[in-house]
């Protein structure tokens, strides 16, 4: 039985190593180490197995800015699961888990660079489209947005970007 639930500090140690072993690297659990220590964090869940942390899920602050106008919302960014879990749909259900926490939160908008068929299925849809990007270019279908609140890309055109945390990776 998986279970779904917001981070707290006895699990640092769990996520920083869920990470590490997802990603192959310790970029990804810098950064959240980093993006916590920042005070940046405005979701991070967990998901737990038998007691084990085994995947975990951040979403932390972004900015979008055109000529005139800076805009708020999130990133998405990491999403890992530890590779013996991995293709059992704990990826999926933090995903939707982490949307309907960001949902009760007052930005209206969540940004991902990741692969449009799996991010496809919680609602994300090519930013460039509607007139945004990211910072640093990037494949355009990979860079995707998806809207929490009705209306909430009205208007917003512009570069996103993210915290300086990310510079890192």
């Amino acid at each position: 039985m998986i279970g779904i639930r917001p981070e707290t500090t006895s699990d640092i140690a769990a996520i920083r190593q869920v990470h590490a072993e997802a990603f192959g690297r310790s970029g990804e659990a810098d950064l959240v180490d980093a993006l916590r220590a920042a005070g940046a964090l405005r979701v991070a869940l967990v998901a737990v197995e038998g007691g084990r942390v085994v995947g975990h899920i951040a979403f932390s602050p972004v900015v979008i800015q055109d000529d005139t106008s800076t805009h708020n919302a999130l990133g998405l960014a990491p999403l890992a699961v530890l590779p013996g879990c991995q293709r059992r749909g704990i990826g999926s259900r933090l995903a939707r888990a982490g949307l309907a926490a960001c949902g009760k939160t007052p930005y209206g908008l969540v940004f991902v660079l990741g692969a449009p068929p799996f991010y496809g299925r919680f609602g994300f849809k090519s930013a460039k489209p509607l007139g945004i990007t990211w910072e640093h270019g990037g494949p355009p279908d990979a860079f995707m947005v998806q809207a929490l609140q009705t209306g909430a890309l009205r208007g917003i055109r512009g570069a996103v970007a993210y915290r300086p945390e990310f510079d890192g990776l």
